[in-house]
């Protein structure tokens, strides 16, 4: 059977309405890395979310008075569709790294979006290269990753292919792309699973 495009998947999932899981599922992790970041962050900002499936995130940001300006971006379009239906957001249907955003920003989250890309250590490149203000914070979340046994046999699970680093390579990846003060974290740990791998960094 060929392997299957995440985007076909996550479209899928929209349909069945199983976007509702991943948003509730996620919502601590999400949060740990929010409050990991912001503090980070001028008291003014804008922010993306990468992979932002129905919006969920962005509109939780569109809560915080010190966040002017969000925008979302996915490949799914049935994610998209249910985004926009569920909110006034500024949201893009998109397949990365081919698109580029007009504006950089402040604050780029991604969260279960890295390691779905062919080459995700270079996005991190064009994140610090192309995305990111200077000053900015990159905060990316993966449930995916080597010392997470229980996710190891997703890609052949879904029919999807994912890159499968630890988290010293993910480290490794972040500092190679310019990254400052990178910061490795656990969030949402809870018995029966080892926690979402969040990587923190900084432009200068």
């Amino acid at each position: 059977m060929a392997i299957r495009d995440a985007t076909d998947v996550f479209s899928e999932w929209a349909l069945k309405n199983r976007d509702e899981g991943m948003e509730s599922g996620h919502a601590n992790s999400v949060n740990d890395m929010l409050n990991l970041a912001i503090p980070k962050l001028k008291t003014s900002f804008s922010a993306i979310d990468v992979g932002c499936g129905n919006g969920w995130v962005c509109r939780k940001l569109e809560t915080l008075e010190t966040c002017h300006k969000v925008v979302g971006v996915d490949g799914s379009k049935e994610m998209i569709v249910k985004a926009k239906a569920k909110g006034s957001g500024d949201f893009h249907l998109a397949n990365l790294p081919s698109w580029k955003p007009l504006d950089k920003f402040d604050l780029i989250h991604s969260m279960e979006f890295l390691y779905y890309l062919q080459d995700p250590l270079e996005m991190l490149k064009i994140f610090f290269e192309e995305w990111l203000m200077p000053g900015g914070i990159l905060v990316a979340g993966i449930d995916h990753y080597r010392e997470n046994k229980d996710s190891l046999d997703w890609p052949d699970a879904l029919n999807v292919k994912m890159a499968t680093f630890s988290e010293s390579e993910w480290k490794r990846g972040m500092l190679n792309a310019g990254f400052i003060d990178v910061e490795m974290h656990r969030a949402g740990v809870k018995e029966g699973f080892v926690g979402t791998l969040v990587m923190l960094g900084k432009k200068l």
